[in-house]
């Protein structure tokens, strides 16, 4: 069981780093229906590009004529490039998010990966804890993300974490993304464990992060060792749970992990018992595993 301390640390650091926005959000709307979220800045930039947008005290819409997926995609894929060499965005990814109601539903458009929390759009995320049944109990792998990552270099993460691009599935983005950063062959992977959702909403330094992660246990063999393929993970250590925890309640220093990745290490944990309902600060984790996303505009609510 983890100790009442280490828990009230993780509940104030993700509290912290989890805390729903504050500004006033303006929606990207397509038919009524908000399909991103901007602030004042990015909504006025997004304003002046006068052949995608029209502005109106609420927020954004697409002009007429960008009435349809292809023709609204290939809109934003130049508003994407043109706010990328203004050096609003993140590292271009050449990777394509969708921007629809669910995976799998038809989508309104799809974006570059590096301007989603520009726009606000909710994006998906697949995220996978590597455990290992050992003598002294449960053990978890936490890799270190490499330092050339355009978000969060050099934090520590879970096992296995990626996006869902435009046309993947979680079952087929899990399987890539435990290939490339864990070395893990697709037959293994395929035995992790759904274990629900969670869900984050919150304001970062290139836009709102609105993101589902679909959480997945996966139990390794003690002799299985996790090996980086595509450079985006710099090393891998098995720690037990209660360090586990101690590095989630971290706040600083050079051993931090991730916000998204600390969220589902401490689902994990309140999962597997080791944190107990009487435990102070419980409610609270409880509440950030699912954040109450407004009818209104973020930071309204």
């Amino acid at each position: 069981m983890i100790e009442a301390p280490i828990v009230a640390a993780i509940r104030a650091r993700l509290t912290s780093a989890l805390a729903p926005p504050t500004t006033d959000y303006r929606p990207l709307a397509i038919g009524g229906t908000a399909v991103g979220w901007l602030d004042h800045a990015r909504a006025a930039r997004l304003a002046a590009f006068r052949r995608v947008f029209v502005a109106d005290t609420g927020g954004l819409a697409f002009v007429s004529g960008l009435d349809d997926e292809p023709a609204r995609t290939a809109a934003l894929d130049g508003v994407a490039r043109a706010l990328a060499a203004e050096g609003r965005l993140t590292a271009w990814r050449d990777e394509r998010y969708a921007a629809a109601p669910d995976i799998g539903a038809a989508p309104w458009f799809l974006l570059e990966r590096a301007a989603a929390r520009y726009f606000g759009i909710h994006t998906r995320a697949v995220h996978v804890n590597g455990l290992v049944r050992r003598g002294s109990g449960i053990a978890m792998w936490i890799a270190r993300r490499s330092s050339s990552k355009a978000i969060d270099p050099g934090m520590l993460d879970n096992l296995v974490g990626g996006g869902i691009a435009a046309g993947q599935s979680i079952a087929a983005t899990l399987v890539k993304e435990a290939a490339e950063e864990a070395g893990i062959d697709a037959p293994l992977a395929r035995q992790a464990l759904p274990a629900g959702a969670v869900h984050i909403f919150r304001e970062q330094p290139d836009g709102l992060q609105h993101e589902t992660i679909f959480v997945h246990d996966l139990w390794l063999p003690e002799s299985f060792v996790p090996v980086a393929v595509d450079g985006e993970v710099a090393a891998n250590t098995l720690v037990d749970l209660s360090d586990a925890a101690s590095i989630v309640a971290n706040a600083q220093g050079p051993d931090v992990a991730t916000a998204d990745a600390s969220l589902v290490i401490a689902d994990c944990l309140i999962r597997l018992g080791m944190i107990a309902p009487d435990a102070p600060g419980y409610p609270a984790l409880e509440a950030l595993r699912r954040p109450h996303a407004p009818g209104g505009r973020p930071g309204t609510a």
